[in-house]
Formats: structure tokens, sequence, C-alpha cells
């Protein structure tokens, strides 16, 4: 199997034409379809079903489709790398983050890439936690900041902080200082679905004492969980660093939930079968220090429990 043969496939399911591919590639129509001919014998499976109309990927197309494009994206990540070796970072880095995270990280970490890694262009990714584990895994993300620091085979997990889980309330409603876990009964809550990671802490945290929570909606936009919350539909619980700002302006209170389990810890994680790209190291480094300057300023509210970012050379 050739690197030549994967851009041939790629080429010719894009187009969905052997003629229209053919073009693209600057090669001649029946050089193309015995390349493609010679690739499906090394496979023992058809990757395209051919008509008057043009081709059209079979399941097994769909399947292999997938494993073509991250093994062009690494030869092209290796050629590069090369080639950059000796220069400063460029290219494109793509960068997985929760939703509880980007609330919080985004706009500080694409406003430090503009400024010092000026030739590096992100493509950022919002998705749960296990979207983002498995686009990680199969080489469609370089790095991701996650939730979840269990051990997983392929992926290097690296800790950066603890996140304080709290209730969270409009402007207009009193507090108490702290706010035992079985007094959350009493609270009408505005939640994530139970497949959402932050949903999953909570109903953990209640487990043990058989806590029934007073779910009055259940929203999937974070965004609109905090609308929800500030308008006094209901309350909700969010990590304190993902409604510092609307805390600071006023437009939120929060409270301390006393409970160990309403705690996750942010780590940041890379493939360990795909070395980092010149452009991807100094994005994670960027970001380590990022969100480390975060932590130590207050904006966000969190404690530091990574290794401390290397110090920029003046």
């Amino acid at each position: 199997m050739e690197l030549r043969q994967l851009r041939y496939f790629v080429a010719a399911s894009e187009a969905g034409s052997l003629l229209k591919a053919s073009g693209r590639l600057h090669i001649a129509q029946p050089a193309l379809g015995q390349q493609i001919a010679a690739l499906e014998h090394e496979l023992g499976a058809r990757l395209f079903d051919r008509s008057s109309r043009g081709v059209t990927l079979t399941e097994a197309g769909k399947v292999f489709l997938e494993h073509a494009q991250v093994v062009l994206a690494d030869a092209e990540r290796a050629r590069l790398a090369v080639r950059e070796s000796t220069t400063v970072p460029r290219g494109d880095v793509a960068l997985g983050l929760t939703t509880t995270v980007a609330l919080a990280a985004t706009m500080p970490i694409l406003s430090a890439c503009r400024a010092r890694l000026p030739q590096v262009r992100l493509k950022l990714v919002e998705a749960y936690s296990g979207f983002l584990h498995e686009r990680l895994q199969s080489g469609r993300l370089d790095l991701a900041l996650l939730y979840d620091d269990t051990p997983d085979a392929g992926v290097s997990k690296h800790p950066l902080l603890d996140d304080q889980l709290v209730l969270v309330t409009s402007a207009t409603r009193k507090l108490p200082k702290k706010l035992s876990l079985a007094a959350l009964s009493h609270w009408p809550l505005v939640l994530p679905g139970r497949e959402h990671g932050l949903r999953r802490i909570i109903d953990d945290a209640c487990a043990p004492l058989k806590l029934e929570l007073n779910i009055v909606a259940e929203i999937e936009s974070l965004n609109s969980v905090k609308h929800a919350t500030e308008a006094g539909i209901g309350n909700t619980i969010l990590p304190l660093g993902s409604v510092a700002e609307e805390v600071a302006q006023g437009r939120l209170r929060t409270t301390e939930i006393e409970s160990p389990r309403m705690l996750r810890r942010v780590v940041w994680a890379t493939n360990t079968t795909r070395p980092p790209s010149v452009a991807s190291a100094a994005v994670i480094e960027l970001v380590r220090e990022v969100i480390h300057g975060m932590v130590e300023s207050g904006a966000w509210p969190a404690r530091w429990v990574g290794e401390p970012p290397p110090a920029r050379m003046p």
C-alpha cells in the first residue's frame, strides 16, 4: 500500500467520479482505475460501487476513508515537522475543549496564540469529553483538554487543575456561605442531560445519599443553562471558572457545595502514537502557560495541580 494510492482513493471519493478525480490529479483515468483496483485487491474489499453516474463509497470504503485521511494527515505532519524543525511554528493544530473548559479558556488561548504563534492556525473543537477522546484516539485532534483523568491506552494525560463545582443562582437569590449536599434537593435545578460528564459527576455525588434532585429542566447547551439561571427559571451546578465573568458582572451568584465529590480534574491529553509537530508542541506549552496564568491570577478560580510551565525566554 502506497501513499499515492491513498491520495488517489481520497480524491476519487471526494470527486465522486474517476474521470473528475483523474483531471484533478493530472493522471490518466485508466491508470487511476488500476491503482484503485490494486488497492482494493490488497485490502480484500470493494471500496467503490461503480455506475454510469460515477462512484460511491461502499461501507468498507467509508471505513477505509477515515483511516486513509488520518494516514495522509500524519504523513503531511511528518513532512512539515522536518521542514520546520529549525523554523518558527506554523500550520494547523486541532485543539479539543470540553464545553465548560471552553467557557473559561477559549478566548485567552486564542488571544495568546494569535499574539505569540501568528503562523499557527488553531482548529477548535468544542464537545463532550467522550467525543473528544474518540477524535484524539483516531488522530483527528492534536491536543484535548478533558475532565477525565482515568488511564487510557494510547492517550497520555497530564493534570492541570482541580475545578470546584458550585451552586449557581441568579443575582437576586439569597445564598448561604456554604450548602450541604443534602440541601441541594430543596433547590430547583437546570442541568445538562444524564449523558453529559458534568451531570454524571453530580449524579455520582448524590448516589451514596440516595438524594433525589429537583430538576425542572434538562438543557444540553451550557450557555443556555446559564441564561436560564440568570433569568431565575432555576439554579444550576457548574465549575466556578465557567461563571467567573457573570459573577464579576453581578449577573450570577455562587456558593460552595460541601462535598469532596463536587470536584473535576482538568487534564491535557495527547495521542501517544502520534509525535507532536513543532506547531502542536508549541501550542501545548502555550495552553499550559495560559491556564496556569489564569489560575495564578484568579481569572480561573481553581487549584493548580500540574507541573509549572517552563519559564518563557526573555
